[in-house]
């Protein structure tokens, strides 16, 4: 790489002061100065598009070892799903009788959901929600204690509700 020190810019500037003259110089400098710029532009523009392409390259690769890992992962848990059902499949057919009720089975007593054997679980359900109830974050509770407003209140409105009221009842 070109590489100018403070001297040597020192030279080239008085020798293009006498090359040129004084009164076209600063026109070249800013002309110099521009397609010095540009070309700057265009080198980093072109080692930006190498990482660019070399990331991209190493994207590729990580990828493909991805889907590899993926893959071999996939057979594995195929393999052993495959293997699991004949090993069921095998098991259930020398149980007999399959009419007969399903049996709890021993299992930890601290679990309470059931466990019933030769039967699946209970398909699970969402619980009920009604979606036209809004649930705020805060309870209702908590701010009619601590004195939060629920409920928009014209200006007017407010003025009527807290004006001081005479012995009768009625607003002075």
């Amino acid at each position: 790489m070109l590489d100018f020190g403070f001297d040597k810019m020192a030279l080239i500037g008085a020798v293009a002061l006498i090359v040129i003259g004084p009164e076209k110089l600063p026109r070249v400098a800013r002309t110099v100065g521009t397609l010095l710029g540009k070309a700057q532009r265009y080198v980093a523009d072109v080692k930006a598009e190498v990482n660019r392409s070399i990331e991209l390259e190493e994207l590729q690769k990580m990828r493909s070892q991805f889907e590899t890992a993926a893959r071999d992962v996939h057979d594995t848990v195929h393999k052993e799903f495959n293997e699991t059902r004949d090993a069921i499949a095998g098991g259930m057919s020398s149980l007999g009788d399959a009419g007969d009720p399903p049996v709890m089975t021993a299992r930890d007593p601290s679990d309470p959901t059931p466990h019933y054997a030769g039967s699946r679980a209970p398909a699970y359900k969402p619980p009920k929600k009604n979606w036209r109830v809004k649930r705020a974050a805060v309870p209702a509770w908590y701010k009619q204690r601590n004195g939060v407003r629920m409920h928009a209140q014209s200006g007017a409105a407010r003025v009527a509700r807290f004006r001081p009221r005479g012995s009768n009842g009625s607003a002075i």
